[in-house]
């Protein structure tokens, strides 16, 4: 498959679409099948979204494992590679993935699947950054967290110690960026679906697209 960014890989990470385990915050306003169902349709159109004009090679990575029905079905649908995420923490399977990926690529990125306002432009924005010798690249979220980052190397600075699904991540993150010296760039700011009201900002999109 020829690709625009054949050096940069975009890494999406996801868990299994088990009800109960996935999109807990939109119950009891949801059933836990029906929160489900969101997280099946939220990683769809990021799938999609990360495919659809083969910019760079993609990867699913999985958690607990690749085996689940829904990451198998996916890999066959949109062309991309399964990977097992690692590590004890978000942070560890962040910087696990980032290692293993930039072993074989020059750039990597790494997005969340529930983020709906990300569109192919930022992701090219992104990749382009990367390539322009920024050594990081950052798309923030309204909660005080982030749904995407992009390194050219390993940074594991980046993503230990941190306290994760707080709003201090994006401030902690940037405070890391600041004392290593990082060259980076940030796109425009993003939001994910995890609440509720979310859910009302996702459908209105919808209607839109």
């Amino acid at each position: 498959m020829t690709y625009k960014y054949p050096d940069t890989v975009l890494m999406v990470f996801c868990k299994a679409p088990v009800p109960g385990q996935v999109k807990t915050r939109l119950t009891p306003a949801l059933t836990a099948e029906q929160a489900a169902d969101v997280h099946v349709q939220l990683t769809e159109r990021a799938l999609k979204l990360a495919t659809q004009s083969r910019l760079c090679p993609v990867q699913l990575w999985c958690a607990p494992s690749i085996d689940h029905d829904f990451f198998t079905a996916s890999a066959a649908a949109y062309s991309l590679e399964l990977k097992q995420q690692q590590g004890t923490d978000l942070g560890e399977r962040m910087h696990l993935a980032f290692e293993s990926a930039l072993a074989a690529y020059s750039h990597a990125l790494l997005m969340g699947c529930d983020c709906p306002s990300l569109t192919e432009s930022d992701l090219e924005e992104a990749i382009k950054a990367l390539r322009e010798d920024q050594d990081l690249v950052l798309a923030p979220a309204e909660d005080g967290g982030y749904v995407m980052i992009g390194l050219n190397r390993p940074c594991p600075e980046l993503f230990t110690g941190m306290i994760w699904g707080t709003s201090q991540v994006l401030a902690q993150t940037r405070a890391r960026i600041d004392q290593l010296h990082l060259r980076h760039y940030e796109l425009s700011e993003q939001w994910d679906l995890d609440t509720v009201r979310d859910m009302d900002r996702y459908r209105a999109l919808l209607l839109i697209n």
